[in-house]
């Protein structure tokens, strides 16, 4: 009977009493977030959904859908060794790394909002840059966290391999996804104490890329543009911007109120994905913005403390780079939203809209909470004979 209902209700597990302090704390912080968003995803697809649809609940039940099937994976990772994940992270960058190129060809990759970062599977759309996350942070904690062990053959395949992905999602175009995904690897290598050489030339290069990039394709110079004075195209090239900012400052104090926010209705564009915290910070003000920095604040800290008690290399890398990859999205989603950086097309993890962003980051966060549960087991030491 309890199996089933671990599998019915997926939040229920009876065997979270025996986990260690810290794996209790992450796992009640994940759901915590995760209702949240659910809360504040309602209140901003509401509306678009009864205009486009004719059902308000459109797409909170997709989304919770989404939820349900990513924490089935999440119930299985957290009771999973990780080191049967890490056997597993480099099969399935390669399947992902596929899905990536696919999205290139013409005919495979489904366009949204002018970038082919989809692909269509009936009426399911996947983003194969979402999915490689998790992954990425596996396979690039076991190469930096093993980095001297590695014969140079290995590194240089695997850098090139990393090097590859970057390419790939830069060019569907997601310049956003890469520059985190960028500086998720970075982040990790300098954690796991590579030489200082490699890390600058790796960051200059990194740099490089982005500037071509952005020299090379106009819409990106002009969200530069943008960033830097919205106010100078309010209904062209700013108007994203503007729209958000007025949306924030709308909220005042307090906030208008749940479920009352003007900007949402077709004022603000994608107000259930990109800019889902523009709207949330308009009805719950900058008590409630304070309150949700507040959750994201505490989830770095106890994944860095993870990190820190973690006496495995790579577990403690992989750690680190959940937090990343978790609070470093949000807080750039955050960014965006309030124009403290240019405007890209970055969800809020475990509250845009979207099923595999919504799968990439139950994924991470289950990692996160394996590291912890492993780094509190105590070590079993052979029993010595006595004559």
């Amino acid at each position: 009977m309890k199996t089933a209902i671990r599998y019915l209700i997926p939040i229920f597990d009876p065997t979270v009493e025996d986990w260690s302090k810290e794996a209790r704390f992450l796992r009640w912080l994940t759901f915590l977030w995760l209702s949240l968003g659910l809360i504040a995803l309602f209140s901003a697809s509401y509306p678009v959904a009864l205009a486009e649809n004719g059902n308000g609940w459109y797409y909170i039940i997709r989304q919770s859908i989404w939820i349900w099937i990513g924490l089935q994976g999440f119930n299985l990772i957290v009771r999973s060794p990780l080191q049967y994940l890490i056997r597993f992270a480099p099969w399935c960058i390669f399947i992902l790394l596929g899905l990536i190129v696919s999205t290139l060809v013409p005919g495979l990759g489904h366009e949204v909002y002018g970038a082919t970062r989809w692909i269509k599977l009936g009426p399911v759309l996947i983003q194969p840059s979402e999915l490689m996350k998790p992954f990425l942070v596996i396979q690039s904690a076991y190469i930096f966290g093993f980095w001297d062990r590695h014969p140079w053959p290995v590194r240089l395949q695997w850098v090139g391999i990393f090097g590859v992905i970057l390419a790939g999602i830069l060019l569907q175009p997601n310049l956003s996804t890469t520059a985190l995904c960028g500086m998720s690897l970075w982040l990790i290598a300098l954690a796991s104490g590579i030489p200082a050489m490699y890390l600058t030339t790796t960051a200059l290069g990194g740099l490089l890329t982005a500037f071509v990039s952005i020299s090379l394709r106009e819409y990106q110079r002009k969200r530069i543009t943008a960033f830097l004075d919205p106010w100078a195209d309010p209904l062209g090239n700013g108007y994203q911007l503007v729209q958000s900012l007025m949306a924030v400052g709308s909220g005042g104090t307090f906030g208008v109120g749940y479920g009352q926010s003007v900007q949402k209705l077709f004022y603000l564009p994608i107000q259930y994905t990109d800019f889902i915290f523009s709207v949330y910070a308009e009805e719950f003000g900058f008590i409630g913005s304070i309150l949700l920095l507040l959750l994201l604040f505490t989830y770095a800290t106890c994944a860095l403390r993870v990190a820190v008690n973690c006496e495995h290399r790579v577990k403690r890398l992989i750690a680190i780079g959940v937090m990343v990859m978790m609070v470093g999205q949000a807080l750039l989603n955050i960014g965006v939203a309030t124009g403290a950086l240019p405007t890209t097309g970055l969800p809020f993890p475990l509250w845009s809209y979207g099923g595999s962003s919504t799968l990439a980051s139950l994924t991470l966060a289950a990692l996160l909470i394996r590291v912890a549960r492993e780094s509190n087991e105590a070590e079993i030491l052979p029993l010595k004979k006595t004559s």
